[in-house]
């Protein structure tokens, strides 16, 4: 069985935060919202795990629900 990280995982996550903000900063509204799109079609093919996708899906709805 495949778990989601959830803990912190990424080496410099504040560079990496500056990397994905800067990629953006001339970006529309529209433009950015496409972008986070397909970061995220991207990066769930990188990871290619169904069920981690799944786990990501849920904890990621739980968060904007506030539950």
């Amino acid at each position: 069985m495949s778990a989601l990280v959830t803990t912190p995982n990424i080496p410099d996550p504040d560079g990496f935060y500056a990397d994905l903000i800067a990629a953006q900063d001339h970006m529309t509204d529209d433009e950015a919202s496409a972008f986070a799109a397909r970061l995220v079609l991207i990066l769930s093919n990188h990871i290619g795990d169904r069920e981690v996708l799944a786990q990501a899906i849920h904890a990621a709805a739980q968060h904007v629900r506030g539950g």
